[in-house]
């Protein structure tokens, strides 16, 4: 599908910074985004591997200009969510989807009440839904970029790359100097505990997985929500193979999966962050907004 650049008129944005709770009461870095109107849907927008909620800005606004409560927030050990040294050492990968997303939605749902709820996940946050014991309440799944982070879902020298990653320069890097130099390969430092477990996880064809090795899925079942996934040609961190491994983690969810090249959208270049940048097609942003409104309202979705 050819998608034309057909930018709406700007409508006022309210942007407020929040302290939100997570579940174990840890104050996560949050900003809320209300427009003028409100289309009685609230979304909750969860980050990426090391992806400060400010790369999420302007598509944060351009849904609430279109009627959206959204709030937008750092993982522990992320962006502006400060923790001391000690906690932070034994913060896990596994606690952005155990304790600060499922608290990120238990502060919107008391904030809004009346709205029907969704979710936005870039990459990680589009991984760890099932570990959420509140993933049922979702109505609408938008997923972008998100892949399967077993290094054998890459190909040829990819996967070669990713292997040293994970089974040499991780648990080099952890005992050397403390943490994961995750600016090395164009990300983000990690904290030890974090950059550890999900090292563990991307050397287990399971990914998201227990101590043991065996598959942890404690909520999969219970997000039946209709889930749409953009992925990306160009997109290095989400080869198509990895994408269609995690769409499997949602067994219950009525599953679409858009796989687009730059050329259908007029653009050069996607990869695994462009969809967020200000310069992408606002007809992109309308199909999929218009997704996420109507599927969220549908009044015979998920209770």
């Amino acid at each position: 599908m050819m998608l034309a650049d057909t930018p709406p008129s700007p409508a006022p944005v309210r942007a407020e910074n929040v302290s939100i709770p997570a579940r174990d009461g840890l104050p996560l870095a949050a900003t809320l985004y209300e427009g003028s109107r409100s289309n009685g849907v609230a979304v909750q927008v969860n980050p990426g591997t090391s992806v400060p909620r400010r790369y999420y800005d302007a598509f944060s606004r351009y849904l609430a200009g279109r009627g959206f409560t959204v709030v937008t927030y750092d993982y522990r050990g992320m962006g502006d969510t400060r923790m001391e040294p000690a906690a932070l050492r034994k913060a896990r990968f596994q606690d952005w989807g155990e304790l600060d997303a499922p608290g990120v939605q238990d502060w919107l749902a008391a904030r809004q009440p009346s709205h029907r709820l969704a979710v936005v996940g870039h990459s990680a946050g589009g991984q760890m839904l099932g570990l959420a014991d509140n993933a049922s309440r979702f109505r609408a799944v938008l997923l972008i970029a998100s892949p399967h982070g077993w290094w054998r879902n890459w190909s040829r020298l990819p996967a070669l790359q990713l292997a040293f990653v994970w089974y040499v320069l991780t648990p080099v890097s952890l005992a050397t100097v403390g943490y994961f130099p995750g600016k090395l390969v164009g990300m983000g430092n990690l904290p030890p505990g974090i950059a550890s477990q999900w090292a563990r996880w991307c050397r287990n064809p399971h990914y998201v997985s227990d101590e043991s090795g065996g598959p942890l899925r404690p909520y999969n079942e219970h997000l039946r929500a209709p889930l749409r996934l953009y992925s990306f040609t160009d997109d290095e961190y989400a080869p198509e193979r990895s994408v269609r491994a995690l769409l499997e983690y949602y067994p219950r969810a009525p599953r679409e999966h858009l796989r687009l090249t730059p050329a259908q959208l007029g653009l050069e270049r996607i990869g695994h962050f462009g969809w967020f940048r200000s310069s992408m097609p606002r007809a992109a942003w309308d199909e999929a907004a218009d997704w996420l409104e109507q599927t969220a309202l549908r009044l015979d979705g998920p209770g």
